[in-house]
């Protein structure tokens, strides 16, 4: 990874997870053709290997690998004492690992290298506050500093160099917990130099000299106004701007080195976000690359001068583009070396080596050292060498049509032996998990998921549906989500499953919903809106009420909220608070009839516990049942693999109850970890006698 990339990897990383009488639905694509020869039966799921929970969801061998900027070490994620943390080892020899980090509780999730190659870096939160501080460990003594050593405190990686490489640019709450001020960080010594006191500005973006160049902030339409910054003072007029419309589709992707070049991702004037390089002097800008399905996204740019090599575009599959020869032959080479999908990790300054992963999908991810000039592939680990051998299952990419002929990219995975032919239908119909991603300005994909993975091997077909309103297809059908959230949205959803029933690949009464944040209020709302739809519903850290939600969101999010009032509703306004009350399921409690279970983190910033608190309530005034589990030590997700490994033993026993998958018995997964269940373990077969005494 190259200093310029630090700042949006990490910060995208650190973030993401995000808030946040049809007629039925038809594939675009050819009918499937009846054979003239019988179909050969399905195998019965119990004829495969159950994959252990801990084998998909424990701690995984390595992850995360890397390259030092010079070279010279290796790094990765890897357990130690049973808790994720940073080793590293020479690049010629590896076998001398030695472990960094010292973290004790919270495994370590995100980490990179100082431009300099002198220290590691790593971000962490507190129980799952997302207040993550910076540390930083110096390769030589060992030593570990808090670079952001402050309370309450949330930093952002503004700015790192190509050419000041013992310095970047951070931002810092600390002082008001709506702003970053811009400070410039010494890595090797921890000295902060305040750079901008900001009240103002939702961002900064820096050029490779450390400077601030551009600032960034919400306008009265919901869009995105861009100030130029000179000598640390904002100018007064935006040099551009965006309307709501394309706030989610135009952003500045960089400099280059010298400064003289912009890139952007832009969808003005258009429906899917090209990739323009504007002249910075001139500002006259040229279209790179453009796609007429899918924004552009990801890009491989020069380590040193910042020029851009290669581009990519994810439909429904991730297809890259190389600009540069060289590059364009180490892509194909590793193209025709891997099964599979691949990226590159991390690079060094010289770029003649790479750090390269690949997901073949129906065997565990692997990642590799790649010698460019020596066309060579080292293995460098597999993540989860026990998942070898086990019936990993493949994902279909496919194509549904909402009622109102929106294309819905979508995937589809089901149970081993269902599947005989291949073709990506069923040879008779399997019960179905509509596992709903968040957001919900977000987007399922393409590759290995240790969820599916686990819900198709305990016999279920698992239908991952990009609604409107989700990332990555063009503005249009992200805007076609704004205030449709239990409206359109849903729809898309119900359309999604009465597809895969019209298509044999499950029956009516055989659907289950389940998701995490917008996915768990999908759940919610799949239950209270269309209560006889689902056989039973899991929600993860799902808001019940809209209003409450835009009234309890992280303060550092609040320069961004007209954002949430533009495309959810405003709360300030009579017609904006009936919309959020007329899409909260919580005032539809009273409807749910089908079994709910709720998990949620107590310590999660974006979806406050009360939001479970409150439906849960609801439901007991109203004599529903409702299994309540809450982790005193989780945020928004659960990042302790103990307490992960627990909610997918009370979960998939939960699963099993109504749709009769199969399932591991919990035994004692509940109580090593710190889930508290106040309602409802009757619900949840075994659940009782595995809580014992606690």
């Amino acid at each position: 990874m190259s200093a310029r990339q630090i700042s949006s990897r990490l910060l995208a990383s650190a973030v993401t997870a995000g808030l946040l009488a049809a007629c039925t639905p038809a594939m675009t694509e050819e009918p499937r053709m009846t054979a003239s020869a019988p179909e050969a039966a399905a195998q019965p799921v119990e004829e495969f290997a159950l994959i252990p929970r801990d084998h998909l969801f424990g701690n995984p061998t390595k992850a995360a690998g890397r390259i030092s900027p010079d070279g010279q070490w290796l790094s990765w994620l890897a357990p130690s004492d049973d808790v994720m943390n940073v080793w590293m080892a020479p690049v010629d020899n590896p076998d001398a690992a030695k472990v960094m980090t010292s973290a004790s509780d919270r495994p370590i999730r995100q980490y990179f290298w100082s431009p300099d190659s002198q220290s590691l870096l790593y971000i962490q939160d507190k129980g799952g506050d997302e207040n993550f501080l910076l540390y930083g460990i110096d390769i030589a003594s060992g030593k570990e500093t808090t670079l952001t050593p402050f309370e309450n405190t949330r930093v952002d990686i503004i700015g790192a160099s190509e050419t000041i490489r013992d310095k970047i640019l951070v931002g810092l709450n600390n002082r008001d917990a709506q702003w970053h001020d811009v400070h410039l960080l010494d890595l090797n010594t921890g000295e902060l130099e305040l750079v901008y006191e900001n009240n103002e500005y939702a961002g900064f973006m820096a050029d490779d000299t450390l400077t601030l160049r551009m600032a960034m902030k919400q306008n009265g339409a919901g869009g995105t106004d861009y100030f130029r910054v000179i000598d640390n003072a904002v100018e007064a007029e935006p040099f551009s701007t965006t309307e709501m419309e394309d706030s989610l589709t135009t952003n500045p992707a960089g400099y280059t080195t010298d400064g003289s070049t912009l890139y952007w991702l832009d969808s003005r004037g258009r429906n899917t976000a090209a990739l323009y390089a504007e002249d910075v002097a001139t500002g006259t800008r040229t279209l790179i690359a453009e796609n007429d399905k899918a924004d552009i996204g990801g890009t491989i740019r020069d380590p040193k001068t910042g020029v851009l090599e290669a581009y990519s575009v994810n439909y429904l599959k991730t297809e890259w583009t190389a600009i540069d020869p060289d590059i364009k032959a180490s892509l194909e080479f590793l193209d025709s070396q891997l099964d599979g999908e691949f990226g590159v990790s991390s690079r060094t300054d010289d770029d003649a080596t790479w750090i390269v992963w690949n997901d073949p999908m129906t065997a565990p991810s692997s990642t590799y050292i790649y010698d460019r000039a020596a066309s060579t592939l080292t293995p460098f680990y597999v993540s989860r060498p026990e998942l070898e051998g086990a019936p990993l299952q493949p994902m279909h990419p496919v194509e549904i049509t909402s009622r109102d002929g929106l294309i819905l990219p979508s995937y589809l995975t089901l149970p081993p032996g269902s599947d005989t032919d291949g073709d990506g239908r069923p040879e008779a119909t399997v019960p179905m998990v509509l596992l709903v991603h968040g957001g919900p300005w977000a987007r399922d994909e393409y590759g290995f998921s240790s969820l599916v993975q686990w819900l198709a091997n305990r016999g279920y077909g698992v239908l991952q549906v990009n609604f409107r309103g989700s990332t990555g297809f063009g503005k249009d059908f992200i805007n076609a989500g704004n205030k449709q959230w239990g409206l359109k949205m849903h729809d898309d959803l119900i359309d999604a499953t009465d597809w895969a029933i019209a298509e044999g690949i499950t029956s009516a009464d055989q659907v289950a919903i389940m998701g995490g944040s917008y996915g768990g209020y999908a759940t919610l709302a799949g239950l209270t809106f269309t209560p006889e739809k689902f056989a039973c519903g899991v929600d993860i850290v799902g808001p019940s009420n809209l209003e409450t939600l835009l009234g309890t969101i992280p303060p550092y999010w609040a320069p961004m909220v007209k954002i949430f009032h533009e495309r959810m509703g405003d709360p300030n306004t009579e017609e904006g608070l009936a919309i959020l009350k007329a899409a909260s399921p919580l005032y539809k409690a009273d409807q749910i009839t089908k079994p709910l279970l709720i998990l949620q983190g107590a310590n999660d910033p974006r979806v406050k516990q009360s939001e479970s608190d409150q439906i849960v309530s609801a439901m007991q005034e109203h004599g529903i049942p409702v299994t309540y589990v809450i982790y005193p030590d989780e945020g928004h997700g659960f990042a302790k693999p103990v307490n992960n490994i627990a909610f997918t033993a009370i979960s998939e026993n939960f699963l099993a109850t109504c749709l009769g998958g199969r399932s591991e018995p919990i035994g004692d997964t509940v109580a090593k970890s710190t889930a508290d269940i106040p309602v409802g373990v009757e619900h949840v077969q075994g659940l009782g006698d595995a809580l014992g005494g606690k």
